[in-house]
């Protein structure tokens, strides 16, 4: 009875952390819903800024349009709610941590945080501006550039992703040297196959362009190394007492 009494517990837990979660990303859509145009216009500056004069972006669906700058609005609701989401994590799970597992996960739901948030900076920022320009100043003469609004969002929204993931990478690494997967002399050794992986990973997580793909993948290896240099100050802990 007891452990089925603690059972239920953390179901009732699990479901007022899923609701909290969604009321903040529901609060946050309806905050944003009023400049969901302005934000899609944001959101098309790196590529309007090189479309020739007297080019603009077109819809292929009656309903784009509309729908377009509500998924993103709805993208960007998730986005600023993510610190508030690992923080509803952070509450669910801590209860079952140890002293040290407490002191370790804290800062690196804050860093994962700030890391995705950079990663999706540098997307829109750097690899954005330089892809679409290399783009546009490839088309053939006589081809007029007339991007659709959706097929644009979805090829930004996975770019965002993308670099959002692959900016965690020093995180990932400080817990599996933390957790005794692996080691730093480990990680140093395997340095020539994470190049390579780190390439492949780029290729398969952006599109089919090697501007996106070195831009995602040099950034990766980078992110590695700095991981693979902070990991020296962690080891595996012996278990301790939850307090």
């Amino acid at each position: 009875m007891q452990g089925q009494a603690g059972l239920l517990d953390h179901l009732v837990d699990l479901r007022r952390t899923l609701l909290r979660s969604f009321a903040a990303v529901a609060i946050l859509f309806l905050s944003l819903v009023y400049f969901a145009r302005d934000l899609y216009r944001w959101l098309a500056d790196p590529l309007m800024v090189h479309l020739p004069e007297g080019t603009s972006m077109i819809a292929t669906d009656v309903g784009a349009p509309f729908f377009a700058p509500f998924k993103l609005t709805l993208m960007v609701a998730v986005l600023l709610a993510i610190p508030f989401l690992l923080h509803q994590i952070w509450r669910f799970i801590a209860p079952g941590l140890y002293k040290h597992e407490r002191r370790l996960i804290a800062p690196l739901l804050i860093s994962s945080s700030l890391l995705f948030y950079a990663g999706i900076a540098f997307a829109y920022y750097v690899v954005l501006p330089i892809a679409f320009g290399f783009f546009t100043s490839m088309a053939p003469e006589g081809v007029t550039i007339a991007t659709d609004i959706s097929s644009y969002l979805d090829f930004v929204l996975k770019i965002f992703f993308a670099f959002g993931i692959a900016f965690e990478i020093p995180v990932a690494i400080l817990l599996m040297v933390w957790s005794g997967v692996v080691t730093p002399e480990q990680l140093r050794a395997k340095r020539a196959y994470v190049i390579v992986i780190v390439f492949v990973i780029g290729m398969l997580l952006t599109p089919p362009d090697i501007i996106s793909q070195t831009l995602l993948a040099v950034p990766m290896w980078i992110l590695y190394e700095l991981g693979v240099l902070l990991s020296r100050f962690y080891t595996k802990k012996s278990e301790e007492p939850a307090e």
